[in-house]
Parts: structure tokens; sequence; C-alpha cells
């Protein structure tokens, strides 16, 4: 019989409330940030306008039933592809396409700036989603020759949108696609015999990395042609203090808007530190100084609300597809959560990731709802399937 529940027993009504708390901490914050006088436009009702796009793309997700995704998963996933490989073809030249800040990420439509890559990482968990089920249809038997060919097609499918996305250049959205892979490997199954020297290894090889861009800087520019703005990035991470007048400014500025909220903050529109970008990447320095730490903490704790309540949807569903896409979508956010907090902090690089619901963007922000979509569909449809099943037996 429970089945039979009308849409509002079905219906995540906690996950609706938690997007309700992101828009109106995101609307306090823009609305402050834009009076630091970068730019004349409003960005509160372009937000606005995004939000109302992200809850139709929501409805609209939620009219599909999960295994409709999985049959469809490869078919979004070329869509996504197709998208990327447009983008790079295309002459720079052309108004369409135009290069933003040395990136040529952004399709330009008269409604905005639309980003694929922001969609490409939701549709990326979907092939993976299906190709781990179909994988474990195939091979009942599991061994470390099934895990080995597992791990292949995980390279397959990750190797074609990183090509593109590397090529924009966008690195911060490529170590999106690196953490949702590494996630779903785990989650896959894949023997830790695999995974730790795996491990292991990528560390090593960052870790050198490292080392060779500190003390070989040299070395790398001759034979693999990288550039002085390059290193640059990695020496103002690590002293900011010397090179505060290019690299280090954003992450000196950051740190001072922050440091500067103390514990209660200087109240709603008290900003003195002027930070570049702040309604967009670093959104998080506005909350930091005007609303302090019990600020900054209120909305940690709602972003762990979000990913416990995700992983509690998680744990419900009894379709292995369903797991999978939602494992993929908590990487996805957790990552983007930690990399974005972490860089305006100087705990991580900057990378150029907005907080996920709260930064400005129309792309970022139809991503992650589409995202979201999709575990509303699942939690959604799940009770169907469970109980069908009990009738038809």
């Amino acid at each position: 019989m429970e089945n039979k529940k009308g849409f509002p027993d079905r219906f995540d009504w906690t996950l609706a409330f938690i997007l309700l708390l992101f828009l109106i901490i995101s609307l306090l914050a823009i609305s402050s940030a834009q009076t630091s006088g970068q730019y004349t436009t409003n960005f509160i009702t372009k937000q606005l306008f995004w939000y109302f796009v992200g809850a139709c793309i929501i409805g609209l997700v939620m009219l599909f039933e999960p295994e409709q995704y999985k049959k469809m998963a490869w078919y979004i996933y070329g869509i996504g592809v197709l998208l990327l490989a447009i983008l790079f073809i295309l002459p720079d030249s052309l108004a369409l396409v135009e290069p933003r800040n040395g990136a040529k990420s952004w399709f330009h439509l008269p409604i905005g700036d639309i980003q694929p890559a922001e969609f490409m990482k939701t549709f990326y968990i979907l092939a993976l989603a299906r190709l781990i089920t179909k994988h474990h249809e195939t091979y009942l038997l599991k061994t470390i020759k099934t895990d080995f060919i597992l791990l292949g097609k995980f390279v397959a499918a990750f190797v074609v949108p990183l090509a593109f996305i590397m090529k924009q250049p966008d690195l911060g959205t490529s170590l999106v696609f690196i953490a949702i892979t590494a996630a779903l490997v785990i989650v896959a199954g894949i023997s830790w015999k695999i995974i730790l020297p795996a491990f292991f290894g990528v560390a090593g090889i960052g870790a050198g990395l490292l080392w060779m861009a500190l003390y070989m800087q040299d070395f790398l520019e001759d034979q693999f042609g990288l550039k002085s703005y390059q290193f640059a990035r990695i020496y103002s991470w690590l002293d900011p203090y010397s090179y505060s007048s290019n690299e280090g400014y954003h992450l000196i500025s950051s740190l001072n808007a922050i440091g500067s909220g103390e514990i209660f903050g200087k109240g709603y529109g008290e900003r003195v530190v002027y930070v570049a970008e702040n309604h967009t990447d670093f959104i998080f320095a506005v909350i930091g100084e005007e609303y302090g730490f019990v600020g900054a903490s209120i909305v940690l704790s709602i972003f762990f609300l979000l990913i416990y309540h995700l992983t509690k949807i998680t744990l419900q569903l009894k379709d292995a597809y369903s797991t999978y896409v939602c494992a993929g979508i908590i990487a996805m956010i957790t990552f983007h959560v930690f990399e974005n907090i972490g860089m305006t902090i100087q705990l991580l690089p900057i990378t150029g990731i907005p907080l996920p619901f709260i930064s400005y963007g129309g792309s970022s922000l139809m991503g992650n709802m589409f995202a979201i979509g999709l575990v509303f569909s699942m939690k959604f449809h799940h009770r169907t399937y469970m109980f069908a099943k009990n009738e038809e037996e």
C-alpha cells in the first residue's frame, strides 16, 4: 500500500527546506557583496532567476524514474562530451565561444553564459553509475582481474571529458572529476589491493611534482613548456605575502576579510576589506567578515546537514544504480565545499571553484540543481519500486 502514497508523502521536504536555506544565505551574501562597487549588475535578481530555473529543472528531472536515467546514461554522457567538443572546435573569434579570463569554457547566450562542464559533472556520474552496475551484472564472480577490467572502464570514461576540460583550461573542474572518480572507484568495491598501491603511487607522483615545482622550475619550463605564472600559483599559496601585489592578492584579501570578522562578524553590509570576485568564488569571505566564526559555522553546519541527508537517502535506496548516482553526487558536492572554503583560508590552492548553492553563477547553480533533482527523483520513486515488486509476488 505504501506505493499508493501521494506526492506530499513521497516528496523530500527536508531536502527542499535545505535548498531554501541556501537560497536565503546566497541572496544575503550576494546582496552585500555587490555593494563593493566591482560591478553595476544586480546579481540578486539574476540569482533568483537561476534559482527559479533550477527549481524547474528539479521538477523536470523528477518526472523520470531511475531506470529511465539508467537507460539514457550513455546518451546523456555523449551529449555532454559533444558540447565540450563543440566548445573546443569553434574558433575563438566567434562571439558565442569567445574566451574569458584566458579560458574557453562558456557558451555566451542571450540569457547568460552557460558552462557545459558544470553539467558534464553530473552526466559523468550517471554514466559511471551505469558502467558499474553493468559490470557487476556481467561479472558475478569478483576477482582481481575483473577489478582491473572495471578500472580500465573507469579510465576510458574519465579521459574523454577530462581532455576537453584541461584544454579550456579548467583545473578546478578537472579536480572535481578526479574526486568523483576516486569516490566511485571505492564505492564500486574495487579491491584495496589495487586501490592502496594506486593511492600511494598518485600521492608520490603529486609530492614529486610539487617538489619539482619548488626546486626545478627551469627544468619543467624547458622540458614540459610550463609557464612562470603556473608556478606562481603554487608559490603564492605557500607564501602569499611574497606575492601580495600579484598572485597572492586574492588570498591575502580573503584571509584579512575572514580574520577581521572574528567571532560574531561586523554585521550585514559592514564590510571593510575589499575582495575581488566576492560574489562568486570568494563568497565565503563575505560571510566570514560580516557574520564571523558563528555565521561561517552555521553555513558549514547546513552543508553538513545536506551531506548527512544525502548519505541517509543513499543508504535507504535498494536500487544499485540509484545508490551509485547518489554517492557520486555526494562526492561532487563535498569536494566543491571543501575546495572552495579551503582555498579562501589557505588550506588549499586557489582553483576557481564556486561554493555550491551560494556563489553567484547560473551554470554552477543549474548543474547542482540537476544533480539534486536526481536525488529527489531517486527518493520519490524509491518506495514505488520496492512495494510494487512485493505486490507482483
